[in-house]
């Protein structure tokens, strides 16, 4: 690799003022075949120039050749693939991505690693680095702005300068030598000057003393001149040097008393509570506004000071540890008055709630202001406390945690009752005398407990709807327009007993309808003031999966992430209201499924209003929000009520194989062909518009394909009447129910049900009909016999047994009285036949007599080609046969 970096160099970047810097070896992934070279490159002029060049060798193999060249500075991203991982693939994002595999691990991550070290030295922009090892990404100088030439990318050359401390702590000898020095003068530091002149006497002193010892010799006093001067100077240079040291002593000594008073203020300002912010957290007023307003005040400020950001050091100071300590224990302090305030607040209102639930037991006498508020106020009051709920939730999560159970706990005993009681007056308006006189009590109260919530619509039962109307002052307005307009299902109890039994299943669809619109606002109350009091988050994320399957709670523990004792992600939380909502409304579900039992065993045909019904609603909660808890119960029971609507058909065509016709009677229109227009007559009134007519469409087509079989089944084991007759009836009944209806999905199933009815029609047309004149009949089957033989028509008179003489004592049997006898008693036969609901019987006799002339007509044209000139004619008109059925139709 170090000869082709050498070579490219000197061939391709030399001659274009370049320094290659790194190559590595690559290839295009998914075509390994054709390798070529990434380099990294920079211009030797200013302004410098960094480029990712693509060279490869040209189609002779013998040099290598420019291909590509991208600026460093249109590069976008480096995706190394894996950061932990061995990979030899990355990506470079340039105009477009370009996908590269390296002949090496090594080679690569040399080549990401100079791109790195390119861009933070040339480039202001930085490019992304993503899945690469910080290992590769070695930080490099930094430049100032001032050291870069205005609108030029380049690097200005320097080393690496370490800082230097100020302080520098002196050694043991240096300091031996500078107690000494103060020892021997006092004034060496204070006054410079002096202890210079000082010594300079003390040196003049030794000076004369070691003159007038040498004076004997000038050699030596030259000498001795010259190594005094050198000591002189020696010593002035030391004596400096060692007051320079004193004085940055001084000057360090004062810096750092400064940076102290900073870090003292500092700890100050931020680490003091206000006395009123304690007084608020050990005494504060929880019941009153005033008093929950400045409570969360405190705590907020509580909170700053504990969450202040120490620099190093602070928290080895005793001061400072003494401060976090009380800190602590007034959020402890205060956390747990807070607890034990709500708990009491939950408890005593689900008890004022009950207490108002009974005419016989007396509200309980509370001194606390908030629990003398009115019920329907509960939810405005709790949410006083959001703020401090929140803090409560970021500084002490155990006790959150707890306030969330026990809230879970009191609301869900409330609601259970509320509920349950609302569902048994739906019950009871559902159930009742029905037209056949039948009454399905099937509930499990008390007759008279029933009777009592009955009358007293408004009373106990009816508080539901007063919940619900509370709630709604909890909830965006769009929840409180989402609510039928409809009157309320407590309300229907008014009403008269003929009003509401005008039609059993249109009463049905709206206490059913009526019992979903006042659940669906009380769910999505709950839920809103369930986010806004324990802070938690509602709103569907971009990516989030819509499931119908929601994890169930045992003994109100929920998911293992809220149980941690941690602070939750944003999904966590969606997850925790949508269990929350599961843990307060447990009973909904279930009630819903009974309800939805009982309308089934009221009529099966209920299923088809609950389906779509349930629908409307499931897909207006998903609409809102997919995962939430309205969403996912909805959904399950709307998989119960398809599971009925799927078993009532099923019924049906259960019912198609199992019924049983008389062998005395005639069969007429089948019972489940009449079912069948029943059922759809209805489906279409109900599906109309609906979101699931795509299961109606399903169901009708296993619904007339059953019907089909079991017509045909049902005509071929009849024995009292024809089987033409069976089939033509009913499928002369299916054809007119589904022109009549418009099934879209059954076009084709329509035109084949005309098919067959117009053939049984034709051949029971033939049959019944038969041969009304038989001899004559007979006679012209001979003559067409001997025509088939190959005697000619005009020759058949000739014929002994086919002669003029032997047709007319043929046509002397058949006169016009014998005739109209003989219609006249088919006419009864047919009459026996068929059912008077399908009315046919004039259809099938005006095609009987249609198919007479045509067999009259059949006969005179034998005899015109047969027996020309003979003047031999039938004793009867074509104009008689309309007559004769024409009386004998007006006759009977």
């Amino acid at each position: 690799m170090t000869a082709i970096k050498h070579a490219l160099q000197r061939d391709i970047f030399t001659p274009n003022d370049e320094r290659l810097l790194s190559i590595v070896n690559v290839c295009k992934a998914g075509k390994k075949k054709r390798n070529c070279f990434l380099c990294a490159t920079v211009t030797t002029e200013r302004p410098v120039q960094v480029n990712v060049v693509k060279v490869k060798k040209s189609d002779k193999g013998d040099f290598y050749k420019r291909q590509t060249a991208w600026a460093l500075r249109d590069l976008a991203v480096v995706d190394a693939k894996d950061a932990v991982k061995e990979n030899p693939e990355f990506d470079l994002h340039f105009d477009k991505v370009y996908k590269w595999v390296a002949s090496s691990t090594v080679e690569k991550n040399t080549f990401i690693s100079c791109i790195w070290k390119l861009n933070q030295r040339y480039l202001r922009k930085k490019i992304d680095f993503i899945n690469v090892s910080s290992q590769l990404l070695e930080e490099l100088p930094k430049v100032t702005e001032e050291s870069v030439p205005s609108g030029e990318n380049q690097s200005v050359a320097g080393g690496d300068e370490e800082a230097v401390d100020e302080y520098q702590e002196l050694n043991a000898r240096e300091e031996q030598d500078i107690e000494i020095m103060m020892e021997g003068c006092e004034c060496a530091i204070s006054n410079a000057e002096a202890f210079a002149e000082k010594l300079s006497r003390e040196l003049q002193v030794l000076d004369g003393a070691n003159i007038q010892s040498i004076m004997a010799s000038e050699k030596q006093v030259n000498i001795l001149m010259k190594l005094l001067d050198e000591a002189l100077k020696e010593s002035v240079k030391e004596q400096m040097d060692q007051i320079s040291e004193s004085n940055h002593l001084i000057h360090l000594s004062n810096t750092n008393n400064v940076k102290l008073l900073s870090e003292i203020e500092y700890l100050v300002n931020h680490m003091d509570l206000a006395k009123g912010h304690i007084k608020a957290l050990q005494e504060g007023d929880l019941t009153s506004s005033r008093g929950i307003e400045a409570c969360t005040n405190a705590a907020d400020a509580l909170l700053q000071c504990m969450n202040v950001a120490l620099h190093p050091g602070h928290d080895m100071l005793h001061a400072v540890k003494q401060q976090q300590q009380r800190f602590s224990d007034l959020r402890e302090q205060f956390a747990r008055r807070l607890t034990n305030h709500l708990n009491s607040v939950f408890f005593t209102q689900t008890l004022l709630q009950l207490y108002n639930k009974s005419s016989n037991l007396s509200v309980p006498v509370s001194t606390s202001a908030f629990i003398q508020a009115s019920p329907t106020n509960f939810f405005e009051d709790l949410l006083r406390y959001a703020k401090l709920m929140e803090w409560l939730k970021n500084t002490d999560y155990g006790k959150y945690e707890g306030l969330t159970k026990n809230y879970m706990d009191y609301l869900s005993r409330l609601y259970e009752r509320e509920i349950k009681d609302f569902f048994e007056v739906a019950k009871i308006k559902m159930t009742g005398t029905t037209k056949e006189g039948k009454k399905f009590a099937t509930l499990p109260r008390k007759e008279s407990a029933v009777k009592q919530e009955t009358e007293s619509l408004h009373g106990s039962s009816g508080k539901l709807t007063g919940s619900t109307s509370s709630l709604n002052k909890l909830s965006v307005q769009s929840s409180g327009n989402r609510r039928s307009q409809s009157s309320s299902l407590l309300d229907m109890g008014n009403m008269s007993a003929s009003d509401l039994d005008v039609a059993d299943r249109t009463k049905f669809d709206k206490i059913f309808e009526q019992v979903l619109s006042e659940l669906e606002p009380l769910c999505l109350a709950e839920q809103d003031f369930i986010s806004k009091f324990f802070k938690l988050q509602q709103h569907q994320s971009v990516s989030g999966t819509t499931t119908n399957e929601t994890e169930e709670m045992d003994g109100g523990n929920l998911s293992r992430s809220y149980m941690s004792g941690v602070p939750q992600t944003v999904s966590s939380e969606k997850d925790m209201i949508r269990q929350m909502m599961t843990k307060i409304f447990r009973c909904i579900e279930p009630e819903l499924n009974n309800l939805i039992a009982l309308g089934d065993k009221i009529d099966s045909f209920n299923s088809l209003y609950m389906l779509v019904k349930m629908s409307h609603h499931v897909w207006t909660a998903q609409n809102v929000d997919p995962a939430s808890f309205l969403s996912t119960t909805l959904g399950n029971v709307l998989v119960t009520v398809k599971r009925n609507f799927d078993k009532c058909i099923s019924n049906q065509m259960k019912q198609m194989d199992e019924v049983k016709i008389s062998k005395k009677s005639k069969v007429g229109i089948l019972p489940f062909v009449a079912e069948f227009e029943e059922f759809a007559a209805l489906a279409e009134s109900i599906f109309k518009n609906a979101e699931r007519r795509g299961d109606l469409d399903k169901a009708y087509i296993k619904l007339i394909r059953a019907v089909f079989i079991s017509v045909e089944k049902v005509a071929n084991e009849s024995q009292k009447t024809p089987r033409d007759v069976v089939m033509m009836e009913n499928f002369h009944h299916i054809f007119a129910t589904l022109s009549r209806l418009k099934i879209s999905c059954l076009e084709a199933e329509k035109k084949e049900a005309k098919l067959k009815y117009t053939e049984h029609l034709q051949s029971y047309v033939v049959y019944s009909l038969g041969q009304p004149l038989e001899k004559l009949n007979h006679f012209f089957e001979g003559v067409e016999a001997r025509v088939a033989q190959g005697i000619r028509e005009e020759e058949v008179s000739y014929q002994l047994a086919f002669n003029k003489q032997e047709l007319r004592k043929v046509i002397k049997e058949y006169p016009g009285k014998e005739v109209k006898k003989g219609l006249d008693n088919l006419y009864k036969k047919v009459d026996k036949h068929l059912c008077e609901e399908e009315n046919l019987l004039q259809v099938v006799w005006h095609s009987m007599q249609d198919e007479f002339i045509r067999q009259y007509k059949h006969f005179e044209g034998l005899i015109a080609r047969c027996y020309p000139g003979s003047g031999i004619t039938m004793e009867f008109t074509i104009q008689d046969i309309l007559d004769y059925c024409s009386s004998i139709a007006q006759s009977h």
